[in-house]
C-alpha cells in the first residue's frame, strides 16, 4: 500500500490516512473497503480495524525516504478531505508534499466542496504547486458532475477527473480548466456494467478539448479478462509533469527523521 502500485495511472501509493465512509453511488462497491475489511480483527495488521477512519502520522515522512521521483496516489485507501479529518492534519500531509517536491502527487476526493474551501483558503499556496494534482471522482450526473464544478472553482494549477466507476452516460462533461481525464469501469463482485458508447463520448470530448485521456479498464467481475483496450487500442494520455530535483539524501533523511520524531511526540501527548 506504499511503494510500487498496480494502479495503471500511478507509480506508488501513500496512505497517511486509512479508512473512509460512503457518500454516493460510486462508493457502493468500494475496492478499498473490500480489501480492508478482509483483515478486520487480524492482530497487528495495518487494517486490524477494518475500514474505520484512522490517521497514520507515522506515514507522513514516507515520500521523503523515496529518492527516485514517482507519481504518488495520495490516500488510495481513504479520502484526504473526509469531514472527520482535522484541517491541521491535512496541512501536515500537504506540507510533506511541498517538501518532497521531486515527486508528483495525485490527490483524489469525493468531498469536492471541502476541497474547494481548503484550497481557496488555508492551502491556497499549495493549490498552485504544479507537482500536486488535485482531482475529483465522477461516477454519474447527479453526484459526479457537480464535483467538477467545485474543482473548476478552485485556484488549483492542475486539476484532473477520475471518472470511475462510470455508471451512466454523462452527456457533456465540463472540461474547461481540466488537465487530465481518467475513465474506468467498476470491478469486483457485483460490478455494474459500463457501456462503450459512454466511454467513446468522453474520449471524443477530451480529444476536442485537447485534454489527455487515460482509459484504465473495462472492469467487471474478472477485470483481467476484459482488459483496457478501447476500439482496438489503449489510451495512456498523461499531462506533462513538472520535474524538480530531489533533495540530497542526507537532507531528505534528516527531514524524514524530524517528521517522524514530531509524530511520536504528538501521539505520546
Amino acid at each position: 500500500m506504499s511503494q510500487l502500485s498496480k494502479i495503471e495511472w500511478t507509480d506508488a501509493t501513500w496512505n497517511p490516512v486509512r479508512g473512509c465512509t460512503k457518500i454516493s453511488p460510486g462508493c457502493k462497491h468500494c475496492y478499498a473497503e473490500r480489501f480492508a475489511e478482509r483483515f478486520r480483527g487480524v492482530k497487528d495488521h495495518p487494517f486490524e480495524q477494518g475500514f474505520d477512519l484512522r490517521l497514520i502520522p507515522e506515514k507522513l515522512a514516507e515520500p521523503l525516504r523515496w529518492g527516485e521521483p514517482r507519481m504518488i496516489f495520495v490516500n488510495s485507501m481513504s479520502d484526504l478531505f473526509h469531514e472527520e479529518i482535522d484541517l491541521g492534519y491535512i496541512q501536515r500531509v500537504v506540507a510533506t508534499m511541498r517538501l518532497a517536491r521531486w515527486h508528483t502527487y495525485q490527490v483524489l476526493t469525493k468531498r469536492a466542496v471541502r476541497l474547494r474551501s481548503v484550497l481557496s483558503g488555508p492551502l491556497r499556496d499549495a493549490a498552485t504547486d504544479e507537482h500536486i494534482w488535485w482531482g475529483v471522482s465522477v461516477e454519474d450526473r447527479k453526484y459526479g458532475l457537480p464535483r467538477i464544478a467545485e474543482l473548476q472553482a478552485t485556484p488549483a494549477a492542475m486539476r484532473f477527473l477520475s471518472i470511475e466507476p462510470l455508471l451512466e452516460d454523462l452527456g457533456m462533461v465540463p472540461l474547461e480548466g481540466i488537465s487530465w481525464v481518467i475513465v474506468g469501469g467498476e470491478s469486483g463482485p457485483g460490478a455494474r456494467p459500463m457501456k462503450e458508447t459512454w466511454v467513446d463520448s468522453i474520449r471524443e470530448q477530451c480529444e476536442a478539448a485537447k485534454v489527455p485521456f487515460f482509459f484504465k479498464q473495462w472492469g467487471g467481475v474478472r477485470k483481467k479478462s476484459t482488459g483496457r483496450s478501447l476500439r482496438g487500442r489503449t489510451h495512456d494520455g498523461f499531462p506533462e509533469r513538472v520535474q524538480h530535483p530531489p533533495l540530497p539524501a542526507r537532507t531528505r533523511l534528516e527531514h524524514a527523521h524530524a517528521l517522524e520524531c514530531a509524530s511520536l511526540v504528538q501521539v505520546g501527548a
